[in-house]
């Protein structure tokens, strides 16, 4: 049995600075809820109980992130007990996963109706999480890469590609600049969900509250340059070329779409957005994890019967400079049609949240350029030396 199955709504929130961003309140099973409520909403006379499941990808599981959370998730943003809910853990590539999981149950008539993103607060929760325990025998036997922090495999990248820091600073500076561009043009505005925050905070030795809703990006930089890029220190190597500049932002973000099966998007008269061509995940050598996308990228286009010319749009994961442009110079992308509005090293990296973060940002994107029947392709590097990438086509 295959069943089409196709993306019927898909939101996202704007993406926060960890730590002293303006998430820094809100719990990442709140703003995963909040994010399916508002989505849901937009469905008001459909019956909620007829979802089958919640898949929430998500990188770091424990604390405000444990206890499955996709199940506290889905009883709180559906406001019933009748929906299940889980989590899956792809580190960065959680988001993509969680899709590919929803269209593949679809398609082989488990299921008619499932939320699938991703959610992640990196203010609450650290890179590695409280207690990372690598295996010293692991470590010991020559492994000690599969432990690696994401920086120092950057590294490895920009060593073996010989990428160029001056490169990767252009390259981060250029990422700023579109995004503040598609700001500008209120390119993101349709895709994002307004969050309504509640602060507690001491003035003057006093308590007082305030409120606010987020509705814009944080990580653009109006007053990022190329000078002041270069000045930057190397944060993860003595003599290297990776920055905070030229790296990915942590953050805190969460987006969900809703994908559903041909017979109910019938039954419903619905349109489509779109629908997951093909989707793969490989592995490569951890100690250059960001080189996935090479191997991913290939596999994902043989599936789908396409090849990398017809993608409309590709959305690269910018997990750092270094990784981004080595992928970018060994399958030969064209760079006019990448992240095309910037990417993580301006708008941020929410961990599991950014794989079904870059397929909203792609589905409204080829919707402004009038891109119906089109394909386009979502991929990113993964922690401990994996790969992913996804194909759409867009319809609607």
């Amino acid at each position: 049995m295959n069943k089409t199955a196709y993306i019927v709504k898909a939101y996202r929130t704007a993406v926060g600075k960890s730590s002293r961003g303006v998430f820094r309140f809100k719990r990442p099973d709140e703003l995963a809820a909040e994010t399916i409520q508002y989505m849901m909403e937009q469905l008001p006379d459909f019956d909620k109980t007829r979802i089958d499941d919640v898949i929430v990808g998500n990188a770091m599981p424990e604390a405000e992130q444990g206890l499955n959370m996709g199940r506290l998730v889905s009883l709180m943003g559906l406001k019933t007990e009748d929906v299940a809910g889980v989590t899956v853990n792809r580190y960065c590539a959680s988001g993509l996963e969680t899709i590919a999981i929803a269209s593949a149950k679809i398609q082989s008539g488990q299921a008619e109706c499932i939320i699938a993103g991703g959610v992640e607060s990196m203010s609450y929760i650290p890179m590695g999480g409280y207690k990372p325990v690598p295996d010293y025998k692991v470590a010991k036997e020559g492994n000690e890469d599969y432990y690696w922090g994401m920086g120092l495999t950057a590294e490895a990248v920009a060593n073996k590609y010989k990428v160029s820091r001056e490169d990767q600073d252009e390259f981060a500076f250029q990422s700023h600049q579109k995004s503040l561009k598609a700001q500008a043009e209120d390119r993101f505005q349709d895709q994002i969900v307004p969050i309504n925050i509640d602060e507690t905070y001491v003035e003057d030795g006093k308590k007082k509250t305030r409120s606010y809703t987020v509705t814009k990006d944080e990580g653009p930089r109006a007053d990022t340059s190329i000078e002041a890029l270069a000045r930057l220190r190397p944060v993860f190597a003595e003599g290297g070329s990776v920055t905070a500049g030229n790296s990915s932002q942590t953050s805190d973000g969460a987006a969900f779409t809703l994908v559903m099966s041909e017979a109910m998007v019938k039954e419903l008269k619905l349109e489509p957005i779109a629908r997951l061509v093909s989707f793969t995940a490989v592995g490569v050598e951890p100690r250059i994890m960001g080189i996935g996308p090479v191997k991913a990228i290939p596999k994902a286009l043989k599936q789908a019967g396409l090849k990398l010319d017809d993608m409309e749009l590709i959305e690269l994961n910018e997990a750092f400079a270094s990784q981004s442009l080595a992928v970018i110079r060994e399958l030969g992308i064209n760079t006019d049609r990448l992240n095309v509005n910037g990417g993580a090293i301006s708008m941020g990296h929410p961990l599991g949240c950014t794989g079904a973060k870059l397929s909203v940002q792609i589905f409204d994107e080829m919707r402004k350029r009038n891109l119906q029947n089109k394909h386009a392709m979502v991929t990113m590097c993964v922690g401990t030396g994996q790969g992913a990438a996804g194909v759409y086509e867009f319809l609607n």
